[in-house]
């Protein structure tokens, strides 16, 4: 190979290091830091149900039973607008990425200009013409700045369409969570109607005996009294209802179905079909299945990589600007043979002094990854607490189910019992006051903790990242897809 060609290929190899110079530090992912296990649970516990299909692998079609539920989830993933706006945060942030990429390219244009000035030679006014295509202000990215710039522009985009789906799975969560509570809330209703009923009949009983003079006017007054308490939390019961709704409807995005509206009063908790057993998994598993760790870990590599710009400040930036076509005196010699030439006038800018700037940019881009790192390692300490709280309300609302269960038969029998005794004058009426507060209650708390069991079930299946998976298209719903890779 001759002299001249092995400088050639020296000269090429140089631009080719220089140009893939890279100023980004090497990412490191954090260490998690949570324990290797979930708190106070049995070792068997993290290894239950193994055989059956984690969160992240379960569409929420077939993890929620309820054909209602499910037709409401599929409206909410179309109409919700949190979730719109999540959608385009997407294209906003690929638009940007676009940018930055873009900006590593020349970009080529076509110039035309006309000039009237003195002449350098004679001082004489004269004209200058020209027109062609130019190339104004390539910055050559020999040092990696754009480079980073586009990296940060990159896990920004990542993030935002991780953020999409951690959006989605909390939007499926919360119409679940939303539906449950409109079916508690009838069956509260239907609870105190019931309630009010009976102490309505306790009323009447009371006054017919206060005309026989077998009770006082204090029996009279306290069953009165009881009755308007009654009235007045079937009142702010049914306020509680309508507002659920609207919390509900808004979720939806648009109004709720006459037919489902309707299917509520004939539903109960009690009703509401099960949902599957989900494993815990192990908390090393939650960098890979929840959404918003990885956005906060996608968010960190954009910190990571504003560093390498920053860094890259300190080196020589060297741009290009060039324009080939033709050039005369006079506008007719434009395009005529002899007219044709080109300018290439390239610049070096090395930062002297700058009164500190870029020490305080890069200042600026290491403490926002510091940041960065701290909000991602915060993002797996609040997934590993929501799992651990879940957890420890699938093992124990079980139990405080089966006690209110059964405390709700005991006072049932035992408001029997002394509305027996004191229509037979055996016991006073106080007695059968107390029956009836204590059987009100205990039929409240045991709606309220079966509704906290099932709200528990879709809180766990949230948090192990279930929800945001997209089978094929059904009938039921349609969620919105998502941009294809770049490319």
């Amino acid at each position: 190979m001759s002299k001249p060609s092995t400088m050639r290929l020296s000269a090429l190899a140089a631009a080719a290091l220089l140009a893939g110079c890279s100023m980004i530090p090497t990412y490191e992912r954090p260490a998690a830091p949570v324990g290797a296990d979930w708190p106070g649970t049995p070792a068997t516990a993290a290894t239950a149900a193994t055989q059956a299909p984690a969160a992240v692998e379960l569409p929420w079609q077939e993890y929620f039973a309820d054909e209602r539920l499910r037709r409401l989830i599929g409206m909410a993933l179309e109409n919700n607008r949190d979730l719109r706006v999540a959608v385009l945060n997407i294209e906003q942030a690929r638009a940007q990425f676009q940018i930055q990429r873009a900006a590593q390219y020349p970009a080529v244009g076509l110039a035309a200009s006309a000039t009237r000035a003195p002449s350098v030679v004679n001082g004489k006014l004269a004209n200058s013409f020209s027109v062609g295509p130019s190339i104004s202000s390539w910055e050559i990215d020999f040092f990696g700045r754009i480079a980073s710039l586009k990296e940060q522009a990159l896990a920004q985009y990542l993030a935002t369409e991780e953020g999409r789906k951690a959006t989605q799975i909390s939007l499926v969560a919360a119409v679940a969570n939303g539906w449950l509570t409109l079916l508690a809330d009838e069956e509260l209703l239907d609870i105190s109607r019931r309630t009010l009923q009976t102490r309505e009949e306790s009323v009447q009983l009371t006054k017919l005996r206060l005309d026989n003079g077998v009770s006082s006017a204090l029996d009279y007054q306290q069953a009165q009294s009881l009755t308007e308490s009654a009235r007045a939390t079937l009142a702010q019961q049914q306020r509680q209802r309508a507002q659920d709704e609207n919390a509900l409807v808004l979720l939806l995005g648009q109004a709720l179905p006459d037919d489902i509206r309707t299917s509520t009063v004939q539903l109960r908790l009690a009703d509401a079909p099960v949902m599957a057993e989900l494993p815990a998994g192990l908390p090393s598993d939650l960098l890979i299945h929840r959404p918003d760790i990885r956005q906060a870990e996608q968010q960190l590599i954009g910190a990571n990589a504003n560093i390498g710009s920053a860094r890259a400040n300190f080196f020589p930036r060297i741009t290009l600007t060039a324009q080939a076509g033709t050039a005369s005196t006079e506008l007719s010699g434009l395009f005529k043979s002899g007219s044709w030439g080109f300018t290439l006038a390239p610049q070096l800018v090395l930062p002297i002094f700058n009164a500190g700037s870029n020490r305080a940019t890069l200042a600026s881009a290491e403490a926002g990854r510091g940041i960065a790192v701290a909000q991602y390692e915060k993002s797996i300490q609040t997934a590993f607490r929501e799992v651990a709280d879940a957890l420890a309300g699938r093992a124990t609302l079980g139990e405080q189910l089966r006690a209110q269960r059964a405390q709700v038969e005991a006072e049932s029998a035992t408001f029997q019992l002394s509305d027996l005794r004191y229509r037979n004058g055996v016991s006073s009426y106080l007695d059968l006051l107390d029956a009836q507060r204590s059987l009100f209650t205990a039929q409240q708390q045991a709606v309220n903790t079966r509704l906290l069991q099932l709200q528990n079930q879709v809180t766990l299946y949230k948090v192990l990242g279930g929800g945001w998976s997209e089978p094929a298209p059904t009938p039921v719903a349609s969620a919105p897809a998502s941009q294809p890779p770049l490319r």
